[in-house]
Formats: structure tokens, sequence, C-alpha cells
């Protein structure tokens, strides 16, 4: 018989997973999709809100600093001005460099933030990590906060995200993104500072990764270095490739096929492999991700939902 109560319960644990890393995916889309700009560096930017809310909520501990017990909100809002500070930083260095040079780059500083989190133990914990994150809304439902409530919260949250980016890449604002990202030479000789526009975009969707760090650390409720390894980058690229950049619906899409098929394929070998080849199996879920995305650009270069055209008026 069907236990329909554990069935609603990993459901909805599935779906709040998949809808943070659809709000991430939208910031990444933001960044590539209409501006062109190769971050590669995801994790470090997710991890930057996750260690921030965390530490700002959690209650007060011994052996780290930080700790100051604020509520939810004021953590996730703080992990997306800390998150978009760091995107404005790290921009204003990096984003003169071009394609390759700033993948390495942004590389090279999302390793730099997973070891700073993995030895800054006063501050992080270290390898043991930031516990006791506490969840939204635990001062009303206590923590009893069921898993379905959860993905109504992160829904919430997604559809706010959706809709702000929507609004911002259909305006004159996101067309001249879309002309960077096609010509900026071009836009350039218009009249447009390229500089600038390709700033704002990597701030805006690093401060989305931050929400969608801080989001997820607040419903795990643990967080440490190990979770924001560079495989969540490749992860959240995947999601786009196949969603389709530069289409938000696309992006979100993406977030929710890949998820499911990375749970589906862990379940899958974790069922068919024996116990003592699964550490080693588990590099198969990256193989099996790496012939989706061949397969999407073999079938669907544009992705599951390409990109639409934008009617000037």
């Amino acid at each position: 018989m069907v236990d329909l109560n554990g069935a609603m319960s990993y459901a909805s644990f599935f779906l709040v997973f998949a809808t943070v890393y659809a709000i991430i995916s939208l910031g990444l889309n933001l960044q590539w999709g209409f501006t062109g700009l190769f971050n590669v560096g995801v994790a470090g930017f997710v991890a930057i809100g996750a260690y921030t809310s965390a530490l700002l909520t959690t209650p007060a501990a011994s052996d780290r600093l930080a700790g100051l017990g604020l509520p939810v909100a004021v953590g996730m809002l703080a992990a997306m001005a800390v998150t978009g500070l760091v995107g404005l930083l790290v921009g204003a260095l990096a984003l003169r460099l071009r394609q390759d040079y700033l993948a390495i780059t942004t590389f090279g500083i999302a390793v730099t933030i997973q070891l700073i989190a993995n030895n800054a133990t006063r501050l992080t914990g270290g390898p043991f990590g930031v516990q006791f994150i506490p969840k939204p809304m635990q001062a009303w439902f206590g923590t009893g906060l069921t898993w379905t409530l959860a993905y109504l919260v992160v829904s919430l949250s997604l559809l706010l995200a959706y809709l702000a980016i929507e609004k911002l890449v259909n305006s004159p604002w996101g067309r001249v993104l879309r002309a960077i990202r096609e010509d900026e030479d071009a836009a350039s000789a218009l009249g447009k500072w390229s500089f600038a526009f390709r700033l704002q975009s990597f701030v805006i969707g690093s401060m989305l990764m931050g929400l969608g760090g801080a989001l997820y650390a607040h419903f795990v409720g643990f967080i440490a270095p190990d979770d924001f390894l560079p495989i969540l980058t490749f992860q959240l690229w995947a999601m786009l490739i196949v969603g389709g950049s530069g289409n938000n619906r696309g992006a979100i899409l993406g977030a929710y096929v890949v998820w499911g098929f990375w749970t589906a394929a862990g379940g899958l070998m974790r069922g068919w492999i024996p116990q003592a080849e699964q550490a080693r199996a588990a590099a198969l879920q990256v193989v099996l991700i790496g012939c989706l995305i061949a397969l999407m650009l073999v079938l669907r270069p544009r992705g599951m939902l390409g990109e639409t055209k934008v009617v000037a008026h």
C-alpha cells in the first residue's frame, strides 16, 4: 500500500530544492542568457548567500563568531545585499575580461570562497559547518514546519524573482543587455556604456544566487563547505542549457528537469549498484548529466524553451 503522506512529503522535498535551483538559474540566465557573461563561479555566490543568512539568524555559539539570532527575513535580505556587494566588487575587477578569461577568474573566486569557508573556523565553523539554522516562519509554526509549506514559501520567492526579472529583461534596459551580448562594440557606438550594463546584470544575477543560497540554508538547516563544490556550478549550468538560456521560463523548467534527472539517476544507482561500489558509482550521475547536455545540444541546441524575440515598441 502506498504511503500517501510519505509520497507527498517526498514530492514537496523534491520541489523545494528544484525551486531553489530555479531561482539561482534565473540569476545565471540574466548573466549569461541575456548579457553573455560566462560566470563559472556560481557556487561561490550561492555559498556567500547561504553563510550570510545562516550566520545572522542562528543562535549564538561559543565556538564561532556571529550567531546574532536575527529574523529569517532579515537574513535573506542581508544575503542578497552581501552577495550583491561581492558581485559588484568581483564584477568591477573581472568584467573587463572576456569569455574564457572571465570564466577562469570566476571559477578561481568560487574556489577561494569555498576554501575560506573551509578554513575560517571561527566564523563559518570550518568543515563542521553551521548548524541550527532556523526555518522561515518557525516562530509561528515551530520546528514542525512541513515540506509542503516550505514549498509554498520558495514558490512565492520564485514567483517574485521571475516577475521582477521578466520586467527587467523586457524593458529598454533588457534590450540593451541583448544588444551588448550580440555586439558590444555596436552597442557602445550607439552611446551605451556597456561596462555599466554588464556590471548591473552581474550584480542582480549574483543577488538571486545569494537568495537561492539563503533559502537552501534555511530549509536544510545545516550547511558546510562541501555543499558548495564546483559540481553545484556544473548542475546549474546544465539546468540552464537544458531549459534554454535567454528564456526565464526555460531556466525554471531546466531546473526541474535536470534536478529530477539527477535524483532519479541517484535513486536507480542506489537500487542497482552494490553498496560497496556506490561511492565510486556516484560519478556516473555527472556522466549522465553530461550525456543529457550533449543530447540536448544535438537535438535542441537552444534548449527546451529557446529564447523568444522581443518586439521593440
